[in-house]
């Protein structure tokens, strides 16, 4: 049985570049801030580092710092954390989103869609399997910042009730992250969570935030001004959710298809 209301925060952080220690300090602060009955905390991309590929440098392990890090946080404040990070493993790299519950279980999800236009994909191994996290009896779909724009790959068949995005969507697109964050949730009757990053990052590129919290309708729930460092929060309702489904229930007659 799912719990009835999920409380969801988004940290929109002006994350320091490169720097691991800066950036989980950062938060170590504002998790002293959150709300006492936050569920789930959500980070944007690569939110150790910045938007880097300075692989060999930055690269950690699934038993690293920043993992063991997110462990202690979790048991301490008794909430999940996701984000994702910069991975070594087999002597390849992924853009990693790790989803850590209070027991310490780690999932995890490497990017499927990397950005050409920004050279990821010459510097980080491709993903190849969706991840679904049930967690207090919801369903979880976290992707990563570009896969955004691949509906094929975000379509939902009744597997998952919430989308999760973790990006650093830069500011010069602000309207395609609003208009798509909107259709996600339309288009696939969910909950979205849109963690967006702000400041200007070791590439001299904008990001100007607009983290939000989406309600199945498209309607936004809770979102972050731009360029505003904070926390944006929100209780997603399960009733709710299955009310509409059941009263419009769309996704009966979406197309099949294999990817």
């Amino acid at each position: 049985m799912a719990q009835e209301i999920l409380n969801i925060a988004v940290f929109q952080l002006d994350l320091a570049w490169e720097s691991p220690s800066s950036n989980r300090n950062k938060i170590d602060e504002w998790l002293q801030k959150a709300h006492a009955k936050t569920d789930i905390v959500f980070f944007p991309e690569m939110f150790t580092t910045g938007f880097s590929i300075n692989v060999s440098e930055l690269a950690e392990t699934m038993n690293g710092e920043t993992l063991q890090w997110m462990k202690d946080r979790c048991a301490h404040y008794q909430l999940a954390l996701c984000g994702s990070l910069i991975i070594k493993e087999d002597n390849q790299f992924f853009n990693r989103l790790v989803f850590v519950e209070p027991s310490g279980e780690v999932h995890f999800y490497n990017k499927r869609h990397l950005f050409t236009m920004g050279n990821e994909e010459s510097h980080f191994q491709k993903g190849t399997e969706r991840l679904i996290v049930n967690y207090k009896g919801w369903r979880i779909c976290p992707l990563i910042c570009y896969d955004l724009r691949f509906p094929v790959w975000a379509r939902n068949r009744n597997e998952y009730d919430i989308l999760v995005y973790s990006a650093d969507w830069p500011q010069a697109r602000t309207e395609v992250w609003n208009t798509l964050l909107k259709a996600r949730a339309i288009e696939n009757q969910c909950y979205v969570v849109g963690a967006n990053r702000v400041g200007v990052d070791g590439n001299t590129i904008s990001y100007s935030g607009n983290s939000q919290l989406i309600d199945p309708k498209g309607h936004i729930l809770a979102e972050i001004g731009e360029h505003h460092k904070g926390i944006v929060s929100a209780g997603f309702s399960y009733t709710e959710l299955i009310k509409f489904r059941a009263a419009f229930p769309v996704l009966n007659d979406a197309d099949q298809f294999s990817l």
